[in-house]
């Protein structure tokens, strides 16, 4: 599967399960990369990310090697991860969420 069917994968399962947030962990060339998914949407925390919802939210070049279900709404100060880190195509299965 490829990182951009993984992102709308994951993007519809939030959708159906708003109390859970994905983080996704990799790179773009050398820089490191980081991407939330919450609702539905997505939001790069490192790059910027197009406005254009048809647009895809990962730069050219973009691997991702990290996934993590966070509880939601994020609290910076208190942050409850309930599964991960593991690769993002494992964060697929229903057992993990």
């Amino acid at each position: 599967m490829t990182n951009q069917a993984v992102v709308q994968a994951l993007e519809e399962r939030t959708r159906l399960d708003p109390q859970r947030v994905v983080r996704l962990r990799g790179d773009v060339g050398d820089e490191p990369f980081e991407l939330l998914i919450f609702r539905g949407f997505s939001s790069s925390t490192t790059h910027p990310t197009a406005f254009d919802p048809d647009a895809s939210v990962l730069p050219e070049g973009t691997s991702l090697n990290q996934a993590e279900l966070l509880q939601g709404p994020l609290s910076p100060s208190r942050e409850v991860v309930l599964a991960g880190p593991m690769p993002p195509n494992d964060l697929l299965a229903q057992a993990n969420w």
